[in-house]
Parts: C-alpha cells; sequence; structure tokens
C-alpha cells in the first residue's frame, strides 16, 4: 500500500511560514497543490493501484480527485485516515457540501458533520491508526491501494514526516503505529 499526503492546501501556505494557525476552515489545493497531485498521479502510474481510499477533507478529496481522474481508479471516502484535529484546518465541510462538489463519491456512510468535534488526543490517534493497521491487515488487496490523508495521521501510523504531495510504501505487517510524544509538523 502506499500513503500520501495531500497536495499543498491554503493552510499549508500560511503555516509553514508563520506557524500561526491562519484559521482557515477545511482547505482547498493550491494551483501548486494540484500540480502536485498532477505530477503525483503521473508518478503512480505504474505502481499497480487499483483503487484510492481518502480523507473527507477537502484537500484529501481533491488529490485523490486528481490522482483517481488521471489513473482511472475509484475513490472510497472514509474519515479513519483523516488528519488529526488539531486546528483550524481540521474542521471539515458537512456531507451536503462534499456532495455538490463530487456528486459521484458515496458519502452516504458519512454523518452531516464526520469530522471531530475537539481535538483529538495522541493517545485516540494511536488508537485510531491502530483501527486502520487492523483493517489493511484484513484487506487481501492493500497491495494495490493509495491511501491519500494528512501528516499526522502517517505520522502517527508509520513515525515518518512527509512533505506535500509525498508518498510511501506502507506495509501494515512490518511496520508500527508511533509511540513517542507527539510533535506539531
Amino acid at each position: 500500500m502506499i500513503l500520501m499526503r495531500h497536495g499543498q492546501s491554503e493552510f499549508n501556505v500560511v503555516y509553514s511560514v508563520t506557524r500561526v494557525d491562519p484559521g482557515i476552515r477545511d482547505p482547498a489545493l493550491t494551483e501548486e497543490g494540484r500540480r502536485q497531485a498532477r505530477a503525483a498521479a503521473e508518478a503512480l502510474g505504474g505502481a499497480g493501484l487499483q483503487r484510492v481510499l481518502a480523507s473527507p477533507y477537502r484537500r484529501a478529496l481533491q488529490t485523490a480527485a486528481i490522482i483517481a481522474e488521471t489513473l482511472g481508479l475509484p475513490v472510497t471516502v472514509d474519515p479513519i485516515v483523516g488528519e488529526r484535529a488539531a486546528f483550524a484546518c481540521d474542521v471539515g465541510s458537512p456531507v451536503s457540501d462534499l456532495r455538490r462538489e463530487w456528486p459521484d463519491l458515496r458519502l452516504d456512510h458519512l454523518p452531516e458533520s464526520w469530522w471531530p468535534s475537539m481535538e483529538e488526543s495522541h493517545d485516540s490517534l494511536l488508537v485510531r491508526c491502530a483501527r486502520f493497521r487492523d483493517r489493511a491487515l484484513a484487506d487481501a488487496e492493500r497491495h494495490a491501494l493509495l491511501v491519500v490523508s494528512h501528516w499526522g495521521f502517517i505520522r502517527g501510523l508509520t513515525g515518518q514526516r512527509i512533505t506535500n504531495a509525498t508518498w510511501l510504501r506502507y506495509d501494515p505487517v512490518s511496520t508500527m503505529p508511533l509511540v513517542e510524544p507527539w510533535v506539531d509538523p
């Protein structure tokens, strides 16, 4: 399986310079983020992917949509791979808004307000990562899966920090979730 962080978002542009939360809820990709997603799709063309699992945040859905369209892959949406709720950008968009933007995505399994209502603790993140890892272990087709997710989730799952629109191979059999104290991106 491949874990990929979404492309550059409006939040990332400001936060990467100021290290201050700019208060942007569920930010969209920037033009650079869209370019990054297109480049990732080209680079992943020979990876044998058959499906995409995406976080319901707009930046992840936009990244997944670009890759899926380019590679002709179906997209499934699941908040289990969402970001660790800690900033304004981690307040999602209501399902009714997501349906307008992505009418072909199946979203009926999500409540209207699907994101966490408060900051997610490090321990809660690790429990969510462990649930995902267990699901991945049970998925016989995981080798052909691209997961479009976020910095905090990928860090919690693998212990690695990755930049926008980069990816890494993940083997749930040999990789254990992070157990060290949380560090901001």
